[in-house]
């Protein structure tokens, strides 16, 4: 079971970096965070999104992501809680005071489980991922390797595990240099309008999607 040879690993290993290096809500999301509210909470955004996507994983072996990619209507009704959430995400990001949090004093928990709850929807309320995951983990299956629905878990598991290759060093560049404008209001101000636009800008394009 799940016998694959070494060109199976290395293509499969470098189209997933390649993905993962690709900018989105996701690594938007985690980058905010972080330089908002410091490290910690960007490892709690990163655990957020991780859930989310493997509910979109979960979806995908099960075979309900082709639901999702078959009726217009299911698609449009998630596409657009996605959008609006990024919008929402957007104007919160525009409306804030521009404080950050000084990094060594940790955030409430109870910002920590937004910050984890909001990361989750972020990824879960992507339909353009569950339908990444629907169209690019079945390239990926051999066949006797094992039950296709097993193998489509294990793909989809492994994007999200080198998914961390990419995030984990965001979250430690992100905290860098929250540390090096937390004292700066005005570049902290500067920094939640570039976020708030950029969320704005995923929504937007989030919702042209056909």
């Amino acid at each position: 079971m799940f016998d694959y040879t070494w060109a199976h690993w290395a293509a499969f290993v470098s189209a997933t970096m390649l993905l993962n290096l690709s900018p989105g809500p996701d690594l938007a999301y985690i980058l905010g965070q972080t330089i908002r509210h410091g490290q910690r909470a960007g490892f709690v955004a990163v655990m957020g999104i991780w859930t989310g996507a493997f509910t979109h994983v979960a979806l995908a072996a099960l075979g309900l992501s082709a639901i999702l990619a078959a009726s217009d209507r299911a698609f449009t009704v998630v596409k657009w809680l996605g959008a609006a959430y990024l919008v929402w995400l957007g104007v919160q990001a525009l409306r804030s005071d521009g404080r950050f949090s000084v990094e060594g004093q940790a955030a409430p928990p109870r910002a920590h489980g937004r910050i984890y709850r909001q990361g989750m929807l972020v990824s879960a309320l992507n339909p353009k991922l569950a339908l990444f995951f629907l169209a690019f983990l079945p390239q990926f299956v051999v066949t006797d390797a094992g039950p296709v629905g097993a193998q489509l878990a294990l793909h989809g598991s492994l994007v999200i595990v080198l998914a961390a290759f990419v995030e984990v060093p965001a979250v430690l560049l992100g905290s860098r240099l929250s540390l090096a404008i937390s004292s700066n209001r005005n570049a902290a101000a500067w920094v939640d309008r570039g976020l708030g636009s950029l969320f704005i800008a995923l929504g937007l394009r989030l919702a042209l999607t056909s």
